[in-house]
């Protein structure tokens, strides 16, 4: 028997509901398996740390984290501390200090339900968002002088490296390869953004000729929106800077049919690092306490992570329950059900117990 370390960093807002309910599926799953077992360890990372110590984590809290197999991630952000100090004091300062450069957002229409697409059906809609997760628009470069004066001065400055790019191109044309269609889109603004833009256009033609067997072609990233609505069948892979995929994938979770079902693999491929796995839903402080927060995407989230540790039968597995629960109708409010978090978390660990998977 395999056995696993996770942390487990909940954050804010809804994160400690969601990833509750991710380590009671998870254990459930552990516990019906004859193949692995985990041990998870929480760290209480977040806005109430930066309340209490003026950081959202302890400054070792890199050496920490770095033993464990992964990293099972919640939410970040509250009303009250401004949103670049929650976001770079931990989930970036996590991503970039452990060069997890490979951000994995699929997408496709669970069992059961329904986009907002008209006649839009579940082979419509199938794609995996790749975005470049270390550098590009959130490299952090930039600074502001002058404050408080006329002539204030605020710069964000992009940053595209070679290497950078080159390993996000190779990295999403190989998970093209490996999907039924062979197909990737390549996301840029090079009409006008003439630098960094272009490099990525030149580094995705360079890679491409290096994949015959995967075809492909490009968008400007305006377009893209509309293809996204318009002809969603024509799209497999998506690749895009870190700016651009960071808004891409919040519209494919959208006409999925929930923001709330959404996850996200923060990968560090060549695994010298934990990579980190979080829904993308945000803290969501609007339901913070209410017990309605969806914990589907905490729990294709911990799919992913499984996926990641080598268990793709439990993650298939897993899966498998969590639509078994929506095709039974079992819904939170964003799906358009009343079920509260607790009960769809019940619904599939009852899924595992009963065999569905």
């Amino acid at each position: 028997m395999k056995h696993y370390t996770i942390a487990s960093v909940p954050g804010d807002g809804i994160g400690p509901e969601v990833i509750g309910a991710g380590v009671a599926v998870l254990q459930a799953l552990a516990q019906h398996s004859n193949r692995f077992s985990l041990d998870v360890t929480p760290f209480d990372y977040g806005s109430d740390h930066y309340r209490k110590h003026g950081v959202m984590m302890p400054a070792d809290a890199l050496d920490r984290l770095r033993g464990f197999d992964a990293i099972y991630f919640g939410a970040v952000g509250a009303p009250d501390i401004p949103d670049h100090i929650t976001l770079w004091g931990l989930r970036l300062a996590i991503c970039q200090g452990f060069d997890q450069y490979a951000n994995v957002r699929p997408t496709r229409i669970l069992r059961g339900l329904r986009s907002p697409l008209r006649d839009c059906t579940p082979a419509d809609l199938d794609w995996v968002i790749v975005r470049e997760n270390s550098e590009g628009e959130y490299a952090g470069q930039g600074g502001r002088s002058h404050r408080g004066h006329p002539e204030e001065v605020a710069t964000e400055v992009s940053i595209f490296t070679r290497a950078g790019v080159a390993r996000i191109m190779r990295f999403a044309f190989e998970l093209a390869r490996s999907r039924p269609r062979k197909h990737i889109t390549v996301v840029t603004k090079s009409n006008a953004q003439r630098h960094g833009m272009v490099l990525w256009d030149e580094i995705a033609s360079s890679t491409a000729a290096e994949y015959p067997d995967v075809t492909w072609d490009r968008m400007l990233v305006d377009a893209m929106t509309v293809r996204m609505v318009h002809d969603p069948a024509s799209l497999d892979v998506i690749v895009a800077t870190n700016l651009h995929a960071d808004i891409l994938s919040d519209l494919a979770a959208a006409l999925a049919g929930s923001i709330g079902i959404a996850p996200t693999a923060n990968l560090n491929p060549d695994r010298t690092y934990p990579s980190m796995f979080e829904p993308i839903h945000g803290s969501a402080f609007d339901i913070t306490g209410k017990g309605i927060a969806n914990p589907v995407g905490a729990f294709w989230t911990a799919a992913q992570m499984l996926e990641h540790l080598g268990e793709a039968d439990a993650a298939a597995r897993l899966m498998d329950a969590v639509e078994q629960v929506t095709a039974d109708g079992v819904r939170t409010r964003d799906l358009g059900g009343e079920a509260t978090t607790i009960a769809v978390t019940r619904a599939v660990i009852a899924a595992i117990e009963a065999g569905h998977t």
